[in-house]
C-alpha cells in the first residue's frame, strides 16, 4: 500500500510539473505572438520605464558603493596574506563588473520590481479589471505584459552599468582614504587590468536578468487565483523564482561566457 501511495504521490507531482509547464510555454507563446502582432504601447513602456529603471537607482546604487567599498576591504585583508596588496584596484574593478554588479542589481530588481509587477497584475486579476480589458478589445499582453517586459530588459543593463560605476568608485574612496593608496595609481591599475569585454559581459547578463525578471513577474501576476491571499501568494513566489533564476542564469552565462 504504501509503494502504491508513493507511485500515486510521484505521479501527481509529475502531472502538475507537467500543467506548470505547459501554462508558462502557452505564456510565452502568447508574448511572441502579441508582440509580432501588436499594438506596442509605447507610453505604457516609458511609464514602466521610469517605474522600473529610473527610481530603483537609489537603492542600486547605494548598494553598488557599499559593496565596491567592501569588496576592496576583503580583498585587501587576503591580499596582505601573499603580499599583494596591489592588487585590489584590479580585483575590485573586474568583480564588480563581471559578477556583482549584474548580479546584485538582478536580486534587488527581483526583490523590487518582480514583486510589485507581480501584485499590480494580480490585484487586477482579482479586481476583473483584466476581464474589462478583453471588454475594452484591449489585449493585456499588449496592454500589461509586453510593455513591462521590455521596461526590464531596456532597464537593467543600464542599472548595471551605473552599480558598476559607483561600485568601482566606493573601493576607490575606501581604497585612498583607509587603505591609504595613491589616488593615481589606484586609477591607472584600475584602467590597465579591466577590460571592455569584462564590462560587456556583465551587460549581456543583465539584459537576459531582465529577460527572466519581467516574463516571471508578470507570469505569476496573470495566474494570480481568487482573493488577497492569492495576491500574496503570487508575489512571494514571483520574488522567490526570478531570484532562483537569476542565480541559475548567473552561472550558466558564465560557463559560457567564460572563454570568450
Amino acid at each position: 500500500m504504501k509503494i502504491v501511495f508513493y507511485v500515486e504521490l510521484v505521479g501527481k507531482s509529475f502531472l502538475i510539473f507537467l500543467s506548470k509547464v505547459g501554462i508558462f510555454s502557452r505564456f510565452i507563446w502568447n508574448i511572441l505572438s502579441q508582440a509580432i502582432k501588436g499594438p506596442f504601447y509605447t507610453k505604457i513602456f516609458l511609464n514602466q520605464l521610469v517605474q522600473i529603471g529610473f527610481l530603483s537607482l537609489p537603492v542600486v546604487g547605494l548598494t553598488a558603493v557599499f559593496t565596491g567599498a567592501a569588496l576592496a576591504l576583503q580583498i585587501y585583508s587576503g591580499g596582505m596574506r601573499f603580499n599583494a596588496e596591489s592588487v585590489v584596484p584590479s580585483i575590485v574593478a573586474i568583480g564588480i563588473c563581471k559578477e556583482l554588479g549584474p548580479v546584485l542589481c538582478g536580486l534587488i530588481m527581483a526583490g523590487r520590481v518582480a514583486s510589485s509587477i507581480s501584485a499590480e497584475i494580480g490585484t487586477m486579476k482579482v479586481t476583473e479589471q483584466i476581464d474589462a480589458l478583453y471588454t475594452l478589445n484591449a489585449n493585456p499582453y499588449n496592454f500589461l505584459v509586453i510593455p513591462r517586459v521590455c521596461a526590464c530588459i531596456f532597464s537593467l543593463p543600464l542599472l548595471t552599468l551605473i552599480s558598476d560605476i559607483l561600485g568601482v568608485f566606493g573601493g576607490f574612496i575606501v581604497g585612498i582614504s583607509t587603505l591609504e593608496f595613491n589616488p593615481t595609481n589606484y586609477l591607472l591599475n584600475t584602467v590597465k587590468f579591466l577590460e571592455l569585454a569584462d564590462i560587456v559581459s556583465g551587460l549581456i547578463k543583465a539584459v537576459f536578468f531582465g529577460l527572466i525578471i519581467g516574463v516571471l513577474g508578470t507570469f505569476n501576476g496573470l495566474n494570480t487565483t481568487v482573493g488577497a491571499r492569492g495576491v500574496g501568494i503570487s508575489t512571494i513566489s514571483a520574488v522567490v523564482w526570478s531570484s532562483i533564476s537569476v542565480l541559475a542564469a548567473n552561472y550558466i552565462l558564465t560557463e559560457a561566457l567564460f572563454n570568450k
